[in-house]
């Protein structure tokens, strides 16, 4: 049963019980809540539309390469939201429900005071609606997915993996994978979070896996993005013109650069940025992909806090076994301590002042209690 309470502002009680044990019995209350589009264009066929003819595409338009937004907002949030961003064949849903069925980090985060905003990039889940043809490509990849993110060595979990090892959330990970219906385009996607960002103010952005690269992007183009919190970027990591230490071979592949603009690079020393990497990183190069593709990125992620700390930044990367915290995956927000992976997050933007609550509005009438059974 779900019983809601009607205030002014269309304020919603939703008494949700969940399985975290510090947080379990406790309501969390929502005090809006909606979703919209933000970027993306359309374009026209030439000619006149005729409604006697609905099915000739002349004069008719399509309208696509937009990204989805879902947003809640707690009772008196922190000023500062957060934006969710997640990484290649994903969605949105990776920061929701857990595959075994524990709050992610959406619930986490609302719990804790923020406002989330979670994103659907263009070309992908909710937003998949593109402006041109695409032949979407499937495969096989579950097993290469599993050993990529680091649960283990397939079938094999790694030791002290933090994943939930039971067949059935394993399925629902696996479930949760969502293609590409267009290319890839960093530019788009970094222009619909900058958008996004236009229209909510200022904010904090968390990325993950390939979201990173779009979350440089995206703050140099908006200086409304006030903090980056990056859960393992994959690369495409931007260095000054001429400072590009080239790319990096593993035996995963080719790991590379981007060279911007000094000018561009300069705005990212402007904020705090925080890089996470989890366990089952070998400590050197080896000739296992599913290791040696991450060995390669934390070196390289490393090479850049470097160098936007050479120019005055404040980027830290955080190598999780380097603190005590053992066992994480790829996808450490869906782990067993993805409480204790939030609260790294927490004194992260605590210590940069970002857990300030909103000036709060004159109380207004409470209207008559409603309930929904």
């Amino acid at each position: 049963m779900i019983k809601m309470r009607k205030f002014s502002l269309l304020s919603v009680v939703v008494f949700a019980f969940f399985a975290s044990n510090d947080l379990q019995g406790k309501p969390l209350i929502i005090d809006k809540q909606g979703s919209f589009f933000v970027g993306g264009k359309s374009i026209k066929i030439k000619g006149k539309y005729d409604s006697k003819r609905w099915g000739n595409p002349q004069g008719q338009t399509r309208h696509g390469d937009h990204a989805y937004i879902f947003y809640q907002i707690p009772q008196n949030p922190y000023r500062y939201p957060v934006v969710f961003l997640h990484g290649a064949g994903q969605s949105g849903k990776c920061w929701e429900t857990t595959p075994d069925g524990r709050d992610g980090f959406q619930n986490i985060f609302l719990r804790h005071g923020y406002s989330v905003y979670i994103i659907d990039q263009p070309r992908r889940g909710r937003a998949g609606l593109g402006l041109h043809n695409y032949t979407i490509k499937t495969a096989n990849i579950d097993q290469f997915c599993f050993d990529i993110f680091r649960f283990g060595l397939w079938p094999n979990y790694y030791k002290n993996v933090q994943f939930p090892t039971d067949a059935d959330s394993l399925n629902q990970f696996f479930c949760q994978t969502t293609p590409n219906t267009g290319e890839q385009n960093r530019k788009l996607i970094a222009d619909s979070i900058s958008e996004l960002f236009n229209k909510i103010g200022d904010g904090i952005l968390i990325t993950h896996s390939q979201g990173g690269e779009n979350g440089w992007y995206a703050a140099m183009a908006s200086s409304k993005i006030k903090a980056i919190v990056a859960i393992e970027p994959s690369g495409g990591f931007p260095f000054p013109e001429g400072e590009c230490p080239g790319i990096i071979r593993s035996s995963s592949g080719i790991l590379r650069t981007t060279s911007v603009n000094k000018n561009e690079f300069m705005k990212l020393t402007k904020i705090p940025i925080v890089m996470y990497y989890g366990d089952n990183i070998p400590p050197k190069a080896n000739d296992i992909p599913g290791q040696d593709n991450w060995y390669q990125r934390l070196v390289m992620a490393k090479k850049w806090a470097a160098t936007i700390n050479r120019y005055g930044g404040k980027a830290v990367v955080v190598h999780l076994p380097k603190i005590g915290v053992f066992g994480n995956t790829h996808f450490m927000f869906m782990d067993k301590n993805n409480e204790k992976i939030a609260d790294l997050i927490f004194a992260f933007l605590r210590k940069n002042g970002f857990e300030k609550r909103k000036i709060k509005e004159e109380p207004k009438k409470q209207k008559k209690l409603l309930k929904i059974n």
